[in-house]
């Protein structure tokens, strides 16, 4: 019986042939780019999407306000911009909104610290994570405007009432979303910076919070949210209480004495300011973050 003999060369593949391709013109491809027109140009803009979303709900507003007829019910938009103007040449509008923002800006940041100790206490401790866990189970739930009443017997009739609930109102939504960033960040993360002997703040601030970064800003806008319609429900109780009082005692006593165009005016300054706020800082914070560090899609 005969043995058969491999032959390599024999079972090899034969050589692929060598293809040439002219190469085609341009032309044949049809239309590869094209400038845009001025229309797709302004269309592509956030900003126009949103400045023509905020131009139809101002005209749904002034429409309705004609329709109802009544401006002790619903005044049209045209008389709220005219009671923001008559407040602003009387100067009582600013005033009222400075004050608001100077308590919101003091409870707000008092907040972020202490959310960020506690953030660290808890990321770096088995009882500082019990800790964190059930302090923000008994006080996360519970309404910030509710400690109102408490907070008036504590400090008196004071500013220091309204950071006092300012703060509960920042402390648990920033520490949860903190914490959950930091919890998040991949393991492999962490061993490169146990690798290079980072510990302790160091550890926190080079490894942890760049990774936790849109948790954090996440966070900073629920807080600041929160914050901000705790202080304008706070301010017309102890806008009552005291007699004076920011933006929220403004709405109050423009409804006490019937002038609703003044009380819309308030609210429109209201959202105003939240807008401001979320369209113009906390878009740059993204921007130089978040977006130039591609964090996010």
């Amino acid at each position: 019986m005969s043995q058969a003999i491999f032959d390599p060369a024999a079972a090899a593949a034969p050589p692929r042939p060598e293809i040439h391709r002219e190469p085609r013109p341009a032309s044949e491809f049809g239309l590869v780019e094209r400038r845009l027109s001025v229309w797709e140009t302004v269309w592509g803009s956030t900003a126009f999407r949103k400045a023509l979303i905020l131009v139809a709900l101002a005209a749904i507003w002034q429409a309705y306000g004609l329709y109802v007829g009544n401006d002790l019910l619903f005044p049209t938009f045209g008389q709220t911009v005219a009671a923001v103007i008559s407040g602003i040449s009387t100067g009582e509008l600013p005033a009222r909104i400075w004050g608001s923002l100077q308590v919101l800006v003091v409870g707000y940041a008092i907040g972020i610290v202490l959310a960020g100790l506690l953030t660290v206490l808890a990321i770096g401790t088995r009882i500082g994570e019990d800790l964190m866990v059930t302090l923000s189970s008994m006080f996360s739930p519970l309404p910030a405007i509710a400690l109102l009443p408490l907070a008036l017997i504590w400090f008196g009739l004071g500013s220091a009432s309204l950071v006092f609930v300012l703060v509960h109102s920042v402390l648990w939504a920033v520490a949860l979303n903190t914490f959950s960033g930091f919890r998040s960040t991949s393991t492999t993360l962490r061993m490169v910076g146990r690798n290079y002997g980072l510990r302790g703040w160091r550890f926190v601030s080079q490894i942890l919070i760049p990774a936790a970064l849109p948790s954090i800003v996440t966070g900073l806008k629920i807080g600041w949210a929160f914050a901000w319609r705790t202080l304008i429900a706070a301010e017309m109780v102890f806008g009552v209480s005291s007699g004076s009082g920011g933006l929220g005692w403004f709405i109050f006593q423009s409804k006490n004495m019937l002038d609703i165009p003044s009380v819309f005016a308030g609210l429109l300054a209201v959202i105003v300011i939240g807008l401001i706020v979320e369209g113009v800082f906390f878009k740059i914070l993204e921007d130089r973050t978040i977006r130039r560090w591609a964090m996010s899609s």
